[in-house]
């Protein structure tokens, strides 16, 4: 079951990964710095599955990689927020890693809550509470991106093969 893990408006890419880890490659020691601005410790109490709730505009700021690769390293499976920077939605979903506007969400939402995110149907639900919420569900395109794992692997897996932009 996964956990959610509430923050607030304008989460910026300093706050999720801080500036003077970008020199670092490795994934698993970006993982654990990952949201250190905002929780000291929140890379080791996040665990595998877990989905990070937001307000409005996450991920602005620089257009760092970095972000969304430290955030899925650390385990999360999911962003659901009310609103995203652009090129981090964008970068999110070439790591892999779901963005998921939902209008209302973060209020429904407090940490520690059980949440199950359902791409496919468009639901955000709250299983401490039994609330759901509803998102348009995300392009076809988009899905086939993130069931591959990213952009490069989807690359990989259709590189010559006719209609895979479609």
């Amino acid at each position: 079951m996964a956990r959610a893990w509430v923050f607030g408006d304008d989460v910026d890419t300093d706050q999720i990964i801080a500036g003077r880890y970008l020199v670092k490659t490795d994934p698993q020691e970006l993982a654990r710095h990952v949201m250190e601005a905002i929780d000291p410790k929140f890379a080791s109490k996040v665990s595998k599955g877990d989905v990070i709730i937001a307000g409005r505009n996450f991920g602005c700021g620089s257009s760092r990689e970095h972000a969304a690769i430290a955030l899925k390293a650390a385990g999360i499976s999911a962003i659901v927020a009310e609103s995203f920077a652009r090129i981090f939605f964008r970068n999110a979903i070439n790591q892999g890693l779901p963005a998921v506007v939902c209008k209302g969400v973060r209020g429904g939402f407090k940490s520690g809550d059980i949440v199950e995110v359902d791409l496919e149907a468009g639901e955000v639900r709250n299983l401490s509470t039994g609330k759901t919420f509803k998102f348009q569900p995300m392009p076809e395109f988009i899905m086939r991106i993130l069931r591959a794992g990213g952009m490069i692997p989807y690359l990989k897996q259709t590189s010559g093969k006719p209609g895979a932009f479609k």
